[in-house]
C-alpha cells in the first residue's frame, strides 16, 4: 500500500466547495444543510477498506459524537471507484458506518467531482470549516498511523478548540496521509503535478 499525503490545495479562509451527495440509503445531503446552526463542519474523505481509515475509524466515531456537543457537525465522503473496489460500495459503506459507530452522514461521491473540488488526495483527508464555511484547518487527525500508536485525534481536537475560541490554528498544519483515492480511469486529477 502506497502512503499518499494531503495536497493542501485549499488555503486557510477559503470557502468550502459546495456539494449535494447521497448516503447509502439515497437520502440527499447538501453542504449548507450540514452546517446549519452549527459552529463548524468537519469534512472527512474516507473509505471502508483503507488500513489508515480502519486505524482511526472507531475513534472518529467517538470523536464526532464528542465534538457534536461543541457545535461541530461531521460528514464523511467516500469517492473511491466502487467498480474496481467493491468493498467501498454504498451498501458496504452503510455496514461500515454502523459497525464503527458513526452517527453522522457517510456520503457517496460517485462522480468523484467533490473529491476533486476539495483536492482530496488520500483516505483519510480532513477539512475543518467555520460556521461561514471558511477553511479553519486541514491536515491530520493525529500523528499515529497503522502499527504506530493508538489514535487520539489530538491535532484535529486542537484545531476545533481554536475554532470554538475564535483563534486561528497556527501553521504548520501537518498533512494527513493514507491510501490514495481510487480514481476511475481517466479521472485522475491534475493537482498531483
Amino acid at each position: 500500500m502506497a502512503e499518499v499525503p494531503s495536497t493542501f490545495q485549499l488555503k486557510p479562509g477559503q470557502s468550502a466547495p459546495d456539494f449535494e451527495l447521497p448516503d447509502a440509503q439515497g437520502s440527499i445531503y447538501q453542504l449548507s444543510n450540514l452546517i446549519s446552526g452549527k459552529k463548524g463542519l468537519l469534512v472527512a474523505f474516507v473509505c471502508n477498506h483503507c488500513p489508515f481509515v480502519i486505524h482511526l475509524a472507531d475513534k472518529l466515531g467517538e470523536f464526532a459524537d464528542e465534538v457534536s456537543g461543541k457545535g461541530i457537525a461531521t460528514v464523511a465522503i467516500s469517492s473511491n471507484n466502487v467498480e474496481k473496489y467493491p468493498a467501498d460500495s454504498p451498501e458496504k459503506m452503510a455496514e461500515f458506518a454502523k459497525e464503527k459507530g458513526w452517527n453522522f452522514p457517510y456520503l457517496h461521491d460517485e462522480s468523484q467531482d467533490v473529491a476533486k473540488s476539495y483536492a482530496a488526495a488520500c483516505t483519510p483527508d480532513f477539512y475543518l470549516f467555520d460556521s461561514n464555511l471558511k477553511l479553519a484547518y486541514a491536515g491530520q487527525f493525529d500523528d499515529t498511523r497503522p502499527g504506530n500508536g493508538s489514535p487520539t485525534g489530538e491535532d484535529l481536537a486542537r484545531a476545533i478548540d481554536n475554532l470554538i475560541e475564535g483563534k486561528e490554528t497556527p501553521q504548520p498544519w501537518y498533512p494527513s496521509s493514507g491510501c490514495n483515492i481510487k480514481w476511475k480511469p481517466g479521472q485522475e486529477p491534475d493537482y498531483f503535478g
